[in-house]
């Protein structure tokens, strides 16, 4: 089977612009795991600090006391340390910061037996804010945070809470939890809304969307009679249930103020948890009521749109839990079994092996000028090793250029592992040489950017100095992707490998084998959007010619101008 012709996305602002005002954001965020047996041991214990922003304001205790709308906040300093007594000595399994904005970059925990002698727990030097959920390991009295490096260097630290748990670990909310275990509860059960949109920017954007552990949909407010307060979205778990953690992430449509409210007969609510301080994107709530139905009940919005979440997911006990298809598990790495190779080892003028790539035809956008040839014309192995991509001047379908782009859908998909390739890129203003992969989800319907892109290599000829690698979702894509831009040697001169190790954690870039970009799903959820990559992607490699993101070529330009591709490897 061919794969329908793929439209490489646009790389300009006013893209990027124009799709998160169209959508006002599309993405879901994948459910953390949950806490087995997790109790919190911090809230109203002695806490100290280092100092307080202000004489009576702001003060350690604040941060222990269950209230998300009070704070530690330090002098405007670098150096600072906050610290919580738990009484005795007790086994810590987590540590969970709902950061203020003015948040760490750099920090350590530490644990204490006596309050004089610390050993350290975790560290960090890029931290994101947010909500942040930190595993750890060992036996403390005393927990402290020094905090080293601030994310506003005009103000100092703050935090709304600090909590401290006990007990647990990760289970993983693909599994049906034993009977008492704590697990998912919420996911593919029934749901309902105050209203739900369903027109040509959001179709449909359901109540169910929201319970479906899929990263691009979501349960948004009627944009017609929905956008005003209160608005609401409740699950029926299908029996009584102990509920003991809710994740919700929210779409830029969050609720400024809300309740999390539990109900045995779907008609009386009590809340469980209440806030007035939401500030959108992920929200780990710590939590406990007891009920059938769970409810979200916002009663101010944090902008000019309704209530919109991409997912959210009830934990606990009890319930009629389904399970969610089970993802396939995080390699180690260094990963070393070969799943996918080509090495090009054909003859010279050979063509690509069409049970491995699918040639992609056809007039891109972006403002490239070239067009795809669709039968290899473009692309064949050299005779020494490597494939050729070659970009000619050439009359075609209307077009003065040609290229090739050249695809492994339907033909191979992968989930996680480490993907690689070693290229040599040529040089010359408007010339795109790039290698990456696009979500399989795109060849069954799904628009770009909801099945989520990971440009592993992308360098542009009018400097070959300079390479990306980035990452395109429905809120950070086109000139808004999550990414890095990095300078290195002249990458037109040798062959050079670039790799993605990519597990449920995150996504770690390389270039011969240094890493130049790490994508952390804990540091994505919590600052620009949902992560949106746990599920199977294609590979394609591609030179185009011109366009918005490289610029256009001039007289200067060298035609023919040749990609080399020595291999692609998948390893897991």
């Amino acid at each position: 089977m061919t794969s329908p012709v793929l439209e490489r996305p646009a790389r300009v602002a006013a893209l990027a612009a124009a799709l998160v005002g169209l959508f006002a954001a599309y993405l879901v965020g994948t459910t953390q795991p949950a806490r087995a047996a997790e109790v919190l041991v911090s809230q109203g214990k002695t806490a100290t600090a280092s100092s307080a922003e202000a004489a009576g304001a702001y003060q350690a205790a604040e941060a222990v006391d269950g209230n998300t709308g009070t704070r530690w906040a330090s002098a405007f300093s670098a150096a600072q340390w906050w610290q919580v007594d738990l009484g005795s000595a007790t086994s810590v399994s987590r540590i969970a910061i709902n950061w203020e904005a003015a948040y760490a970059r750099a920090f350590t925990v530490q644990f204490s037996a006596d309050g004089s002698s610390y050993t350290q727990a975790y560290a960090t030097t890029t931290g994101a804010g947010g909500q942040q959920s930190i595993t750890v390991s060992g036996t403390a009295r005393y927990v402290r945070i020094n905090l080293t490096q601030r994310a506003l260097e005009a103000y100092g630290y703050s935090f709304w809470e600090f909590q401290v748990f006990s007990g647990g670990g990760g289970t993983d909310p693909t599994t049906p939890p034993p009977t008492g275990t704590t697990g998912l509860l919420s996911y593919n059960k029934p749901a309902q809304a105050s209203s739900w949109q369903n027109d040509v920017n959001c179709n449909p954007c359901s109540p169910d969307k929201a319970f479906d552990n899929d990263p691009a949909s979501r349960w948004a407010t009627s944009s017609t009679t929905g956008w005003v307060d209160p608005g609401w979205i409740s699950v029926d778990l299908g029996a009584t249930a102990q509920i003991s953690q809710v994740v919700l992430q929210w779409d830029p449509a969050y609720g400024r103020a809300y309740q999390l409210q539990v109900s045995n007969d779907n008609a009386n609510w009590t809340s469980f948890y209440s806030t007035t301080t939401g500030d959108g994107l992920k929200d780990v709530i710590n939590a406990t009521g007891t009920g059938r139905y769970v409810r979200l009940y916002g009663t101010a919005r944090g902008g000019p749109y309704g209530y919109s979440l991409w997912e959210f997911s009830v934990y606990g006990t009890g319930g009629n839990p389904t399970a969610p298809p089970a993802r396939p598990a995080d390699p180690t790495f260094p990963a070393t079994r070969l799943v996918f190779s080509d090495e090009f080892n054909g003859a010279a003028g050979a063509k690509p092996d069409q049970a491995k790539w699918t040639y992609d035809p056809g007039v891109p956008q972006n403002g490239e000028i070239q067009y795809y040839t669709p039968n290899s014309e473009n692309a064949q192995m050299n005779g020494a090793g490597q494939l050729v991509i070659e970009a000619r001047r050439q009359d075609y379908q209307g077009r003065q250029y040609t290229s090739a782009r050249m695809n492994t859908s339907n033909k191979f998909h992968v989930q996680y592992g480490r993907v690689e390739a070693r290229v040599k890129v040529p040089k010359g203003n408007g010339l795109w040489p790039a290698f990456w992969m696009m979500g399989a989800d795109f060849l069954t319907g799904r628009p770009w950017p909801y099945n989520g892109e990971i440009d592993i290599m992308e360098v542009l000829g009018r400097n070959t100095s300079e390479a990306y690698s980035t990452l395109h979702a429905p809120a950070y894509n086109g000139a808004g992707g999550y990414g890095q831009k990095y300078a290195t040697v002249d990458l037109s001169q040798d062959f050079h490998v670039w790799a993605v190790e990519w597990d449920s954690k995150g996504m770690r870039f390389l270039l011969d084998g240094n890493q130049v970009f790490y994508a952390s799903k804990e540091t994505v959820e919590n600052t620009r959007g949902p992560w949106i990559y746990d599920h199977p992607f294609y590979v394609i490699l591609n030179l185009a010619v011109g366009g918005d993101f490289p610029g256009p070529i001039d007289a200067g330009t060298p035609f023919p101008s040749r990609m080399l591709v020595d291999y692609v490897r998948v390893y897991q």
